[in-house]
C-alpha cells in the first residue's frame, strides 16, 4: 500500500469573484481552440454558489477532437498530464495566475452529462450544499485524507465518493461509462467479479496481489451503469502496436444486459485512442 503524503490539501470559503475567473479563463480557451470548440462549463465546487471549495477553478471543455487541443491549450500554460483513471478524457492544469483544471472531452462522453448534473442539484439543494461541505471538513479532519492509498489520488478525493453517487442516483444519471480503477471500492468489486466469473469456475485461486495489478503496461477497467458497476475487464498493451484482452466479465445480476458487448466496443475505441489495435486473448 502506498502511504505517500500528498500535498497539503486546502478548501476556502466561496468566493463570489469564481465565476469571473472562469468567465476569464472561458475566454481564453475559446480563442484558442477556435471552431474545434462545442461548448464550455464550469464545473466542480467553485461552480457553485456558497460551497466551500479548493480554490481551483474546474472547467468542462467539449470539442470536436481532442487530442488537437494539446499544442493549442499548451500555449495558454496549461500542462497536458493525460487520462488518469477516464479514459478518453485529456486532463489539464495550471498552477500560476488563476489556477484551473481543464477537462476535455469530445462530445457525448457521459462524464460530461454526469458533471453537469452533480453541480446543478448542488445549485439547486441548499441542504446538500451543507452535507457536502461538512463531508469536506470532516475529511480534512482526518490524516488519511492527506495519504495516497493504492491509488493516484488523495484520500480526501476518493473519500467524497459515496456522496457522490447519493447525489448522482438522485438525479437519475444513468449513462454507461468506462473507468479505469482508481477507488478502492472500484478495486474491490473488480477483484469479486474477476472471482466469481472467471477464476471459481475454474477452481483458480485468485490473488488480489498479482503483479500484473500495478504493472504500468496493464490496465483494469469497470463499466458503470449509472452508479453501478456492471462489467469488469483487463487489457494489456504488449507493445507499441497492440494490446491484448486479458479478461471480461459481467457481475451476475447483470448477465444478459448487453453489457459486455457495450464494454468491449468501448475499450475498442480506448485502444485504438491509444494508437493499437486490439487482439483477442483466447
Amino acid at each position: 500500500m502506498n502511504n505517500n503524503k500528498t500535498k497539503h490539501i486546502e478548501i476556502a470559503p466561496y468566493n463570489p469573484n469564481w465565476p469571473q475567473m472562469f468567465e476569464a479563463e472561458a475566454a481564453q480557451i475559446t480563442k484558442a481552440l477556435g471552431n474545434n470548440l462545442i461548448a464550455i462549463h464550469h464545473i466542480g465546487s467553485t461552480s457553485v454558489p456558497g460551497l466551500v471549495a479548493k480554490p481551483i477553478i474546474d472547467i468542462i471543455v467539449v470539442v470536436r477532437h481532442g487530442a488537437t487541443t494539446i499544442k493549442n491549450l499548451e500555449t495558454l500554460g496549461f500542462v497536458h498530464k493525460g487520462e488518469y483513471n477516464i479514459p478518453m478524457r485529456f486532463f489539464f492544469s495550471r498552477s500560476h495566475g488563476i489556477a484551473t483544471n481543464l477537462h476535455v472531452y469530445e462530445d457525448d462522453n457521459p462524464q460530461i452529462e454526469l458533471n453537469l448534473l452533480f453541480r446543478d442539484y448542488l445549485r439547486s439543494h441548499s441542504d446538500a450544499i451543507r452535507e457536502y461541505a461538512e463531508i469536506k471538513q470532516n475529511l480534512l479532519q482526518d490524516p488519511a485524507s492527506f495519504e495516497l492509498k493504492n491509488s493516484k489520488f488523495s484520500g480526501y478525493t476518493l473519500g467524497k465518493d459515496a456522496f457522490i453517487r447519493k447525489i448522482l442516483q438522485e438525479t437519475g444519471f444513468d449513462k454507461l461509462r468506462l473507468m479505469r480503477c482508481a477507488h478502492y471500492a472500484e478495486w474491490d468489486t473488480y477483484h469479486r467479479i474477476c472471482e466469481e466469473q472467471i477464476l471459481k469456475p475454474l477452481n483458480i485461486i485468485y490473488n488480489r496481489n498479482h503483479p500484473h495489478l500495478t504493472a504500468e503496461n496493464h490496465f483494469h477497467f469497470v463499466l458503470y451503469k449509472g452508479v453501478e458497476i456492471v462489467s469488469v475487464a483487463h487489457v494489456e498493451f504488449l507493445n507499441d502496436n497492440e494490446a491484448a484482452l486479458r479478461s471480461l466479465a459481467t457481475d451476475e445480476p447483470y448477465k444478459n444486459h448487453g453489457f459486455g458487448k457495450a464494454m468491449m466496443g468501448l475499450l475498442e475505441k480506448w485502444i485504438e485512442h491509444h494508437g493499437r489495435k486490439l487482439i483477442i486473448d483466447n
